[in-house]
């Protein structure tokens, strides 16, 4: 029985924050923690005590996760950037309200001894002979402490306490993988049981010693079951201090998603009915799984259903029965056209869901090459005259005094000068489009043709297709790169609101000229010439793109969500060559263009170079951080591969910055998820002057020092499918309208099926239905319970199993 764990953090805004400029300002960032690993780092908001950032993560998470951590620091140009404060959330504090935080919360100073992390390994016994008893402690090692000198480790050791007496292990030099393998034995003095604790230090020549962690034991435990294994180092116990406010505050969204998933059997029957209610009379459907989920569902939990679905009904190659299914319901029920998908329905958030995880490749290969131009070139445009900086016109270059008619031109010619590359890519685009997205807009279009014929809603049919590819597609993109993985960082202000207007425009094309000309943006009006000119390129395009054959179902069941062949990230790396003998570590790491897909990891000089080398996606064993340490270098990364004769080799990439570590990281281990033999540890260090940089170990082929994190990736469009974990995700939501299912159709003492019944009174759920369609929808029903139930019982009797898995005890790695 295998267990999915997901976080959504939103990091929405602070205030309040302090000026640690001279400027009397700061330039905030925020960086996200789990469990002492950096997932995430905001964009600097410059020159602000109250900044916006609005970024969200989602990160799946490892079974053990404890806690997670925000840091708010302010950007420095010279020297480190300076610390404001953090806020730490425990996984018991996430998971206290089913709904998650959202809420402004105060940033507390950072203690040096409250910031401990690692694990310890030690095996105990509790011995007895003729002087009493004895406790021996056997310290092994201990892994990921916390850096506490300037050179980025530490030179930790190990104090025992047991009642009164204390003993200490050697001191190992830089290292926060530190290997003692020493036993302390300690007598009992007279007097009550007393708890076995264990303190890792620092040792520093000059001062104090810097605090590492500990853990403790009490007597029962020690007596009971003495601890054997691995354990997660803890802070001194000390009450949380509030700073009141006077470090300010962080608005922040978290919410921790945890399900068990049951072996793939259990969810067959669900699945079946899926599967079968997509393929029936859509319209009278009212309880089948999906008409159910269709009535309960609501707001963020929509969303987070509909790509569920959408996934489990493409791992089955019926995206498109299910979202021809959606749309039928969708489109019966509507009466005026000018309102079919604007509400954000269970069938318009499938539909965008369906775009974004089969379309994102086809998305960057149009975009992507005018949203870098526009980022690279910061050209200042504005059409509106509220707006207008005319300071800022000496960016623009043209003749005679500023004026907002110079602006307006200048900006007209920059913005079509961007836009015309777009329409002409979209436009051009159809043999490109994805087939599955084609068959689903064709299916759409029947669709609405069928319940809109009349002539003065001849455009409905292009509109609905346009509103989901433009309106929802194309314009969030051009509005917000970052979220559709197009760019790395968020836009400054200036690019922000060059995107903005670009996006206004794609929106215009999209709505294929309706209220053009109409409400509060008048000032768009020098743009309209080049707007009707595109918007008849686009209904031709539109026609086109539904010109295919609709007996084809791409894909197969079970097919990937993304080919193997389609390149999922690409990007210049450095690149250390294989034994640098004598060079100095910068000089050993070289510019590549690397490309990754589900089969290969390839990298070649530039992008056009055709002489590319590579390594087979499925021969990685881990993708892990390097310490800064073994290079001196920050972002790097290490990609370790078993070749056929079973030897293991490391290839260590530095990336710009710590998102693009994240990403890559997060792309690599999601496309060799699937390989066997993968390590559960490995060396965070590198193997230089005949020993590990990490632990001090000597032999090439020692195990490694650090658990992996192969379970640690970032949530995006390229998660792999996952049909039992997008099963169980619906059960749950499912087991919300089980009552309400149950009262309707089988415990309505007003349902009636006879024909009397039927003609004298109607229920809303089943008015103007014939008795033969009534007891069709209560055997259906019931036999939807009848799954619901099975599931139920699978759940309670894997449920003590799971029990005795996570009963208390050591961490194993």
């Amino acid at each position: 029985m295998a267990k999915s764990s997901s976080l959504n953090v939103r990091v929405v805004e602070g205030r309040a924050l302090p000026a640690k400029d001279v400027s009397g300002s700061s330039d905030p960032y925020c960086i996200v923690k789990v469990d002492d690993e950096v997932v995430a780092r905001t964009a600097t908001i410059w020159r602000s005590l109250s900044p916006f950032w609005g970024e969200e993560y989602t990160v799946h998470l490892p079974l053990d996760f404890h806690h997670l951590a925000f840091y708010v620091l302010d950007e420095d140009t010279v020297g480190h950037d300076d610390i404001i404060g953090k806020i730490s959330l425990s996984r018991e504090a996430i998971t206290a309200d089913p709904r998650g935080i959202d809420s402004w919360i105060n940033l507390s100073h950072v203690d040096p001894d409250a910031e401990v992390q690692g694990e310890i390994c030690l095996a105990v016994q509790m011995l007895e002979d003729v002087r009493g008893r004895c406790l021996r402690c056997h310290v092994l090692q201990a892994r990921d402490l916390a850096p506490r000198d300037i050179s980025g480790t530490s030179d930790p050791f190990a104090r025992v306490f047991w009642g009164s007496q204390s003993l200490e292990t050697s001191t190992i030099k830089k290292t926060r993988f530190p290997h003692w393998d020493e036993v302390l034995e300690l007598r009992e003095m007279p007097g009550p049981p007393s708890p076995l604790r264990v303190e890792l230090w620092d040792w520093d020549m000059v001062g104090k010693n810097d605090f590492l962690g500990m853990v403790e034991f009490p007597p029962q435990v020690l007596q009971q079951n003495p601890p054997n294994g691995w354990f997660h180092l803890l802070p001194f116990p000390r009450a949380e201090e509030d700073s009141g406010g006077s470090l300010g505050a962080l608005r922040l969204k978290v919410r921790l998603t945890e399900d068990r998933v049951l072996p793939s059997q259990y969810y067959q029957p669900l699945r079946e009915l899926l599967m079968e209610s997509v393929l029936g009379p859509a319209e009278e459907d009212a309880a089948s799984p999906l008409a159910v989920l269709e009535e309960l569902t609501s707001g963020d939990c929509r969303q987070e259903l509909a790509t569920k679905l959408v996934k489990l009904f493409l791992g089955q190659g019926l995206a498109g029965p299910f979202l021809d299914y959606l749309t039928r319901r969708e489109v019966a029920r509507t009466t005026d056209p000018n309102t079919l998908f604007r509400s954000n329905s269970l069938a318009s958030k499938s539909m965008e869901q369906f775009l974004k995880l089969v379309g994102m490749p086809y998305l960057h290969e149009v975009l992507r090459p005018v949203i870098n131009r526009v980022f690279e070139e910061k050209k200042y445009m504005e059409l509106d005259p509220c707006k207008m900086d005319l300071g800022r016109t000496r960016r623009i270059s043209f003749k005679g005094a500023p004026s907002e008619e110079h602006v307006r031109e200048a900006s007209l010619g920059l913005l079509t000068g961007y836009l015309e590359p777009i329409v002409d890519t979209i436009v051009g685009s159809v043999g490109r489009c994805p087939p599955a997205i084609r068959l689903a807009f064709k299916q759409l279009r029947q669709c609405v043709e069928e319940r809109f014929p009349q002539a003065e809603h001849k455009d409905v049919k292009n509109l609905a297709i346009s509103g989901f590819l433009f309106l929802r597609f194309f314009a969030p993109a051009i509005l917000t790169p970052k979220l559709f993985d197009l760019r790395d960082q968020h836009a400054d202000p200036q690019t922000r609101r060059s995107l903005l207007l670009l996006a206004k425009a794609v929106q215009s094309i999209g709505n294929l000229g309706q209220q053009l000309g109409q409400g509060k943006e008048l000032w768009m009006a020098p743009l309209h010439p080049f707007l009707l000119q595109s918007i008849s390129r686009v209904r031709d395009f539109l026609d086109q793109l539904v010109d295919v054959d609709g007996k084809e179902e791409p894909g197969g069941p079970a097919r990937a969500l993304v080919p193997p062949s389609v390149t999922v990230r690409e990007g210049y790396l450095l690149k250390r060559k294989e034994e640098p003998a004598g060079l100095a570590t910068r000089f050993a790491f070289k510019k590549r263009y690397f490309r990754l897909s589900g089969e290969m990891l390839s990298y070649s000089r530039s992008p056009e170079c055709q002489t590319r080398s590579s390594l087979p996606v499925s021969h990685i064993r881990a993708v892990e951080r390097v310490d800064e340490g073994a290079f001196q270098l920050p972002h790097v990364m290490q990609v370790v591969t078993q070749d056929g004769a079973g030897a293991l080799h490391t290839t260590y990439l530095q990336c710009k910055n710590v998102n693009e570590l994240n990403q890559w990281l997060s792309a690599l281990r999601k496309a060799s998820a699937p390989n066997p033999d993968k390590l559960a540890a490995w060396h965070p260090g590198a193997f230089r002057s005949a020993h590990w940089t990490c632990c001090h170990q000597a032999e090439r082929s020692a195990a490694g020092c650090s658990r992996t994190h192969s379970a640690v990736t970032l949530g995006d469009w390229s998660d792999p499918l996952d049909p039992d974990a997008e099963t169980q995700m619906v059960y749950r939501q499912l087991l919300l309208g089980r009552d309400r299912l149950r009262m309707k159709f089988l415990e309505d003492p007003t349902l009636d099926t006879t024909p009397e019944a039927d003609t004298e009174k109607g229920s809303s759920a089943t008015e103007g239905a014939c008795p033969a369609a009534l007891a069709h929808q209560r055997e259906a029903a019931a036999r939807l319970l009848e799954v619901l139930a099975d599931l139920d019982q699978a759940h309670e009797e894997f449920q003590p199993q799971e029990q005795r898995k996570v009963a208390p005890g050591p961490l194993r790695p």
